[in-house]
């Protein structure tokens, strides 16, 4: 990441939501936190920019349950995000700063200079009134879009293009950030929130900052309340079943981890610690050049 210095050259600003605690007066109380919605300047979504979302409750189009521990929870709408930016050179005003249900990111809302509005993430830092564009030629600032090969080293970056065209499809939840590592060959090297480094197409397009709304990662549900209004069902653990009803059910007594023998499995057998489930000849794997743990990447 940039030095503090050059990030404030650049107008790159981190603004850290405070998180509301609460007096223990009850038991849900006790460790339950909200996020301040301090930066939350309209309400209601665009009409134009939502599509009703529909519950499966996790079962498929025979009525089977196929995803466990969904069901319930309070309405939401998609919001349709504007992922590609292809207003090259055509400046925008952030209209406002809104709530997404259903990604942890806030949205900012666009108003371009024809009249369209879009969603955008919302960066860290962004103001209502603030002037964006998109494109090649487009200056180096907070919440503006560029390809990789106009984006100075060492700043951070989110809303990445995996393949150029395709629209952003990494470092978009709250709080995260990539870094432009360096250039070469037509690729650039990019430091992802996970570690790993990677080369991408130095012709994708990536927005400039961090993602904002950081302090998510702070907020404590607290109750099981909160779980439910989000639609997430509870579901007990394997260890606590019977033979009968999970491989890692049975035996006399607890045991935290298995049982003896057996090792922690799905209910349908699947290894769940320490089985690799990425295949070895992925074909993107010729892209990675460190992996998260640290280790660089062997390509035959």
């Amino acid at each position: 990441m940039a030095p503090l210095s050059k990030q404030a050259d650049l107008g790159i600003a981190f603004d850290f939501m405070p998180v509301k605690t609460f007096r223990p007066l009850t038991p849900s109380t006790r460790y339950i936190s909200f996020a301040d919605n301090s930066d939350i300047t309209k309400t209601t979504p665009e009409k134009r920019l939502v599509e009703i979302r529909k519950r499966s409750g996790g079962r498929n189009h025979y009525g089977r349950v196929t995803a466990r521990g969904i069901g319930g929870g309070h309405k939401q709408k998609i919001r349709i995000v504007d992922f590609k930016r292809l207003k090259h050179g055509m400046e925008a005003t952030v209209a406002a700063i809104e709530y997404d249900p259903g990604r942890t990111a806030r949205l900012a809302l666009l108003q371009y200079t024809d009249g369209e509005k879009t969603y955008i993430i919302a960066p860290s830092g962004l103001q209502v009134g603030a002037k964006l564009v998109s494109g090649p030629s487009a200056p180096a600032e907070v919440g503006n879009c560029l390809p990789l090969k106009s984006i100075p080293v060492g700043i951070p970056i989110h809303n990445l293009e995996l393949f150029p065209g395709r629209g952003a499809q990494v470092v978009r939840s709250a709080g995260g950030a990539a870094t432009l590592m360096s250039r070469d060959e037509g690729y650039a090297q990019i430091r992802l929130p996970s570690g790993e480094i990677r080369k991408i197409n130095e012709n994708c397009y990536a927005t400039i900052g961090q993602v904002g709304n950081a302090e998510h990662e702070n907020v404590v549900l607290g109750k099981a309340g909160r779980s439910r209004h989000r639609g997430i069902r509870p579901i007990n653990r394997g260890v606590a079943r019977n033979p009968v009803d999970h491989p890692n059910g049975g035996g006399a007594g607890k045991s935290k981890s298995g049982g003896g023998w057996q090792q922690l499995t799905s209910p349908w057998g699947l290894i769940a610690k320490g089985y690799r489930t990425r295949n070895k000849k992925k074909s993107s794997n010729r892209f990675i050049v460190v992996r998260r743990d640290g280790r660089p990447m062997k390509n035959k």
